[in-house]
């Protein structure tokens, strides 16, 4: 496994009134990739001045093209493609990759 590391920034929108529906598929989604072998962490907050708005900070091991081939590719993540239809409004995705860490050491860049 690579040293490389990969952090995945999403914001969600929710559709009107399908927020909490919404946080329940991608809580039992963490629960189902946090046991993968390149999983680091997850956190979910709210957005404070976007009510309607979930925001996801994941962290992997590997590179986006890594975690593409081998993590988007899951069965369980297909079934959530397909739910996210009737929950939210639109998604925006940013791949970062951590080059500096201060307080929590989650990644490998301090």
């Amino acid at each position: 496994m690579t040293n490389q590391q990969v952090q995945l920034n999403i914001r969600f929108k929710a559709k009107p009134g399908k927020k909490e529906e919404f946080r329940k598929e991608l809580s039992s989604l963490i629960e189902e990739m946090s046991s993968e072998k390149a999983f680091i962490s997850a956190i979910v907050s709210d957005d404070l001045d976007q009510p309607d708005d979930l925001i996801i900070y994941e962290t992997w091991q590997g590179t986006r093209d890594s975690w593409l081939a081998e993590e988007f590719i899951k069965p369980y993540r297909k079934d959530y493609e397909v739910r996210l239809d009737d929950l939210i409004l639109e998604r925006s995705v940013s791949w970062l990759q951590p080059n500096r860490e201060w307080g929590s050491h989650i990644t490998n860049a301090y």
